[in-house]
């Protein structure tokens, strides 16, 4: 595509506002504000700067950074800082009077009176706000330091450790290791010491040195601190252990907890949450667990070396790609909805109404974008019709009934543009875009047997893209079973809950053409080349009879019979329901259908399970003969048994509203959409490196999955026919998913009531 779009949507940046000015939509009592995280990334002026060693925040806000390429600054507020990734950021350099740098620094630390120290390469530092000066006395590295309450600094290094008092170096004989990687000065006048050669404890006052004999711990400590409740939390090379005075108490490490055995730092916030720095990401303490952050969606890099925290809670993390900023905001689910339907309008609805994704030229940079084309534009445009229906019927919100009807019209232009009635595009796009998804494509007859070998039953489609009568448009042929069946759910969810009787007309010569066209082509979509196409197949000689059809024959089966019901239903047309009872009869499609989820790990897919979701629904509301609707919920309840430790809200909901509420994980669907985080950008998510996941062939086997189910914020998942049990997932911050897999269970729930 030759051009960019700019929107008008704030980047993360002007999130926190956003959500302060949009008003919630229609938002329903018992709807509690639940924290969530933003990152506001803050990358330094130099690629060398960007290597950043430590991080402290002063009283007043500011906060300061060690790096290989010396002392910076960054003043509040933070947030006026160019939102462009590839900007300098407003960190100020802070210099000695001769105007020159301090050079590599090591360590730093916050003064009771807000100066910094700063441990370097050449010595020990003081800094305020207008410059640095060097402290005489101490002539070799300091690698780590810490301030006691009276101002007194301990300063350690690779050639011993130094007292300072108003700027005043003395040395000072401590038996300690000084492979150095923290100081702690405690209340009661004694210094902590992380070394590498295990942890010590000092009493200045009186020159008592005491480490424990019966010490367990790693010998490889790298960062220490004092919970609120006096218990020491210690970082090393085997995890992280809790000391009762300097008795050892408990390790914590995989696969137990924690990304990483690798722990850098540990640190204890406002609210008394210990959090810990490893190799391999964040990881933060909550009730009964730890969530792990780590990715490009909320560090700079995943390597987390130090963590500092200002007065609100905002935790600012230093790595070697720069300072994070992660900061907690309490928002409502309906203020979320009102923020993902923002991000929709604004980024994924392009001419002539296509719901899809979008990309950026610079990964996760929101301001310039440009829309991209998909194989199932059309399904997920009839997903979202589905969403702005439930929303209808939620809260009679004039623009959902807008933005329904817009949806509608647009499946219906994939059918009309293809000038063969009956016949659906898979999309659409203006015929002057130069790029589009899978072009035309000639294959030479070598390519083509390589295909067919592959796949028995491959179809060669060299000119997928035509052009439309009237010259504008673009239309993308080879259409899928999973177009029709996400049509089909969309029109079968706007006729129930939104459309008047002009809308119902329309659903219905929509539903009439497309069915008709299915019965003429011996149940097959049939594309320009008078051939069915690819995957659009569902008769009795292919599923029952041809064995390359067995994994489609239950889903298929299901399929037809779903939209054969709806069409009798909507049209109120005799013949429909009797090709329905025709292929029960004569080709036992109820019992092909009550095998419909693939449960075998070689055939299982989220694509399938979804398309079931899309199915089910019409069948299940509209079905009044018992001895089928006992089929069908047979058939139902196995799905179910397969999706139910996903907490997909999608699907619990749809098992509560058509099956049972009791027996519906509606407690993991309420965790899912509080955890499901506000930048929809589709980051990389790779946790194969992570110590607490191990990885195994199931559900499916085509990638490899976790063992326990991670949280949304945790993950790349972005749509309902994603495998949320992947390791590894995302597009690199390059494109950005439309928010409808969170919005259409938010909208199904409230208005079934399963959201209050």
């Amino acid at each position: 595509m030759s051009h960019f779009l700019k929107t008008r949507f704030p980047t993360i940046l002007g999130l926190l506002a956003l959500l302060t000015v949009l008003p919630c939509l229609s938002a329903p009592p018992d709807d509690p504000p639940v924290p969530h995280d933003f990152h506001q990334p803050h990358p330094l002026p130099t690629p060398t700067a960007n290597d950043v060693r430590a991080v402290a925040v002063g009283s007043d806000g500011a906060v300061w950074a060690a790096t290989a390429d010396g002392l910076f600054r960054l003043d509040p507020p933070h947030g006026t800082r160019a939102s462009h990734p590839s900007q300098p950021a407003p960190w100020l350099p802070i210099h000695d009077k001769q105007g020159l740098s301090i050079g590599s620094a090591f360590a730093l630390t916050i003064a009771p009176d807000n100066t910094a120290w700063i441990g370097a390469w050449d010595g020990l530092h003081h800094a305020t706000p207008q410059g640095s000066y060097k402290i005489p006395g101490i002539p070799t590295p300091v690698s780590a330091l810490a301030a006691a309450l009276d101002g007194t600094v301990l300063a350690g290094g690779p050639t011993g450790f130094f007292f300072v008092k108003d700027t005043q170096a003395s040395k000072v004989e401590i038996p300690a290791s000084r492979y150095l990687g923290r100081i702690v000065a405690q209340p009661d006048g004694s210094w902590w010491l992380a070394t590498g050669m295990g942890l010590y404890q000092w009493h200045g006052d009186h020159g008592d040195y005491r480490r424990d004999p019966n010490d367990r711990s790693s010998l490889a400590v790298r960062g220490l601190a004092f919970d609120p409740s006096g218990r020491l939390w210690a970082a090393t090379l085997g995890g992280l252990q809790v000391f009762d005075g300097t008795r050892l108490r408990r390790t914590i490490a995989p696969p137990e907890a924690l990304p990483s055995a690798d722990v850098r730092c540990v640190v204890i916030a406002p609210d008394g949450k210990v959090w810990a720095g490893t190799s391999l990401g964040l990881a933060r303490q909550k009730a009964g667990g730890w969530i792990v952050r780590r990715g490009r969606r909320w560090l700079l890099h995943d390597e987390v070396r130090d963590i500092a925290f200002a007065a609100d809670g905002t935790a600012w993390i230093a790595t070697p790609g720069g300072v994070s900023e992660l900061r907690q905001v309490a928002i409502t689910l309906a203020s979320k909805a009102t923020n993902f339907h923002a991000i929709l309008e604004a980024r994924h609805v392009r001419p002539p109404g296509i719901v899809e994704k979008c990309q950026f030229p610079t990964p996760g940079e929101v301001s310039a974008w440009t829309p991209l084309d998909d194989d199932n534009d059309g399904g997920y445009t009839a997903v979202a019709l589905a969403m702005e229906s439930y929303r209808y019927a939620a809260t009679h919100d004039p623009g959902a009934i807008t933005a329904a009807r817009r949806a509608f019209a647009t499946c219906e232009f994939l059918e009309k543009v293809t000038r063969n009635p009956g016949f659906i595009a898979r999309t659409v796009v203006p015929t002057n875009w130069a790029e589009v998804h899978d072009p035309n494509l000639v294959l030479t007859p070598t390519a083509q047997a390589e295909e067919i070998a592959r796949d028995p039953r491959d179809k060669y489609v060299p000119v997928r893209w035509h052009p439309s009568e009237d010259g504008r448009w673009l239309w993308k042929g080879d259409t899928s079973s999973d177009e029709v069946t996400a049509h089909f759910f969309g029109y079968f969810v706007f006729h129930e809950l939104a459309a008047d009787a002009t809308d119902r007309a329309r659903v219905r010569g929509q539903v009439q053409r497309i069915v008709d066209h299915l019965l003429r082509n011996d149940y097959s979509l049939r594309d320009l080349d008078g051939r069915h196409t690819r995957w659009a197949v569902w008769g009795p000689a292919q599923l029952n009879d041809d064995p390359n059809w067995e994994m489609e024959r239950g889903i298929n089966s299901l399929e037809l019979l779903s939209y054969l019901k709806l069409a009798a239903h909507v049209t109120g047309e005799a013949r429909y329901e009797e090709q329905y009872r025709h292929l029960i009869r004569e080709h036992h499609y109820d019992r092909n259908a009550l095998n419909a989820p693939n449960l075998n790990t070689a055939w299982r897919t989220y694509i399938d399970l979804e398309l079931l979701a899309f199915a089910y629904p019409a069948l299940l509301a509209l079905e009044k003969d018992p001895a089928l609707l006992r089929v069908y919920h047979a058939s139902f309840e196995r799905w179910h048994d397969s999706v139910k430790a996903d907490g997909n809200p999608f699907f619990e909901y749809l098992y509560a509203t058509y099956r049972s509420a009791r027996r519906a994980n509606l407690a993991g669907s309420i965790a899912f959409l509080r955890d499901t985080p506000l930048d929809l950008v589709r980051w990389d998510i790779d946790n194969r490196s992570r110590e607490d996941v191990v990885p195994r062939r199931f559900p499916e086997v085509e990638r490899w999955q976790t063992t326990r189910l991670l949280p949304p914020s945790e993950i790349g998942y972005s749509r309902t026919d994603q495998n949320p049990w992947h390791v590894s997932q995302g597009e690199g911050g390059r494109t950005e998913s439309d928010g409808v897999f969170w919005l259409l269970p938010y909208w199904m729930g409230r208005h079934q009531g399963f959201v209050k």
